[in-house]
């Protein structure tokens, strides 16, 4: 059985969390950080990601990726990631299960339909969109709106992926300054190793499973990966090892060994990264000036490759392109009602609209339309515009 890694020195100590925006007292059995996780698992959005599209809309098929089963392998990715850096599990895997909360229905459809019918009304951006599910969209508790997160799990939902003090000055980022402006979050460092395991997790997570659900899928053959860097040396060992072996299960060991071979290249370069550059504290990972976990040169160059096999062959597919139309005039189609009609909302939510000028209506119907899940706005879209759906 290996051995845990000693606890690195640049790892998050729940112990000295700076604490939540508003003080509560210590859970008696959890951290901080897994006190966080909890709440997000229990959160109405983490629910709602079970029905909202990954690449494929939920109903399509049942083994497909959804926004959930992608975000429980993103968690999982990033605690064993975390674990091996010697890091905070608790907190990257935290972070991991948060990290789409915001994703409106239909995947990249909905966004991109989302930031044209906010253009003018404030703009629309799903890692801020995250951020307020979990600082003012949630409302579960009596003192305050949100989950009331740790500085340390704010941290890491807003920078990830970096520094973010840049993008203050664009209005589909106003809810951040705003929240900054009064709890300080340091816009302008690196986020934490154990947020920056999450983000990585998330490329290891999605490149591989859209691979296995392409396949699955029918847009494209197994053979067709022979070729593409990455994936294509995993397809030909499985292959060699196993010529006898069901397609399905090559697919899924070719998948399998790409993931080992992603973790490991991570886990090399972080630590390469952590030895050359010093770091020898959480501080000194925020002020490293890049970021600390990463892939090496050559697996981001092979990674770039096979993104851009799948945008073409997978992404961009007729299939898909037909369910992403179909999808955008339903959004859209509903929004611009919702905005022209706030009484025909659900009482909740026409309450929250009224006495607001036509931007904060705007955001009001933004906030419903991003929680619906795939189902909820076909459902809704039926009721809205065909009036036999009553009969």
């Amino acid at each position: 059985m290996p051995s845990v890694p000693s606890r690195a020195p640049y790892a998050e100590d729940p112990s000295a969390s700076r604490g939540r925006k508003v003080a509560e007292p210590e859970s008696r059995t959890r951290t901080p950080f897994a006190r966080d996780r909890d709440r997000i698992i229990h959160a109405t959005a983490f629910r709602r990601l079970k029905e909202k599209t990954q690449v494929f809309v939920a109903h399509e098929g049942d083994h497909f990726r959804t926004r959930l089963t992608h975000s429980l392998e993103v968690a999982q990715v990033a605690r064993s990631l975390a674990t091996a850096l010697g890091l905070d599990a608790d907190l990257a895997e935290t972070i991991a299960l948060a990290h789409d909360l915001g994703h409106p229905p239909f995947g990249h459809a909905g966004e991109d339909e989302l930031q044209i019918q906010m253009e003018g009304f404030g703009g629309f951006d799903h890692n801020v969109q995250t951020f307020r599910v979990v600082t003012k969209l949630e409302r579960r508790y009596p003192r305050f709106e949100g989950l009331n997160l740790t500085w340390e799990t704010l941290e890491g939902v807003i920078k990830h992926n970096g520094p973010v003090a840049d993008r203050l000055d664009r209005p589909s980022w106003r809810a951040i300054a705003e929240f900054d402006a009064d709890y300080d979050l340091r816009l302008d460092t690196w986020a934490s190793a154990e947020a920056q395991v999450a983000a990585l997790a998330d490329d290891i997570a999605y490149n591989n499973h859209d691979v296995d659900d392409g396949v699955s899928a029918g847009l494209f053959f197994l053979k067709e990966l022979l070729d593409v860097p990455l994936i294509g040396p995993h397809v030909a060992s499985a292959l060699a090892d196993y010529p006898d072996c069901d397609q399905s299960i090559i697919r899924m060991e070719a998948v399998r060994r790409m993931i080992g071979a992603m973790v490991d290249d991570v886990l090399a370069e972080t630590r390469r990264r952590a030895k050359a550059g010093k770091v020898e504290s959480p501080e000194d990972v925020r002020m490293l000036g890049h970021a600390l976990v990463a892939f090496s040169r050559d697996m981001v160059e092979d990674l770039g490759a096979l993104r851009a096999f799948l945008m073409e062959r997978m992404y961009r597919h007729w299939r898909v392109n037909r369910t992403r139309s179909q999808a955008r005039r339903m959004l859209g189609e509903m929004f611009q009602l919702f905005l022209a009609e706030p009484d025909v909302l659900p009482a909740e939510w026409g309450a929250r609209a009224q006495d607001r000028d036509q931007a904060g209506r705007a955001r009001v119907v933004c906030d419903y339309v991003a929680g619906m899940t795939d189902r909820f706005a076909i459902e809704e879209h039926r009721k809205l515009f065909h009036l036999d759906v009553w009969g």
